[in-house]
């Protein structure tokens, strides 16, 4: 189970909606409790391919949050990203791109702007498993 504060969800979906028409991204960081994921921090980073179907992390921006969740005793938990033109599921590209199976893969879907979809996946070689998903 992973959890996220609707604070923390309306952020990314405040970001992904401003980056439009090109995908959003970003990293998310917490802790672990009872095979939990706690989302602390969620981290708005920018798209250098500024692209709508792909993303690149900025290189510095990473390392600057890297560097932030050391010092706030935080786990990194995985990343974000956006799908502008469709649904909230990996890629064939995030699939091969995914480089950690621990990882949450977080993606928003604004195909449909009246209800964006944000799911959550582990992804491990060409399988994406979902997991539960709780905006509290």
């Amino acid at each position: 189970m992973i959890y996220l504060k609707k604070t923390d969800y309306e952020k990314i979906l405040n970001h992904a909606k401003s980056e439009l028409p090109n995908e959003a991204c970003g990293l998310i960081a917490g802790e672990i409790k009872d095979g939990n994921k706690l989302i602390k921090k969620v981290y708005l980073l920018t798209n250098t391919d500024r692209s709508n179907e792909h993303f690149s992390i900025d290189p510095k921006e990473q390392l600057s949050a890297i560097k932030d969740m050391r010092e706030n005793n935080l786990v990194p938990l995985g990343n974000w990203h956006s799908h502008p033109e469709s649904p909230s599921r990996p890629s064939e590209e995030d699939k091969r791109l995914a480089y950690d199976s621990k990882a949450s893969y977080m993606i928003l879907s604004l195909m449909d702007s009246e209800n964006p979809v944000l799911n959550s996946f582990k992804i491990s070689g060409n399988t994406a498993e979902k997991e539960n998903l709780v905006i509290e």
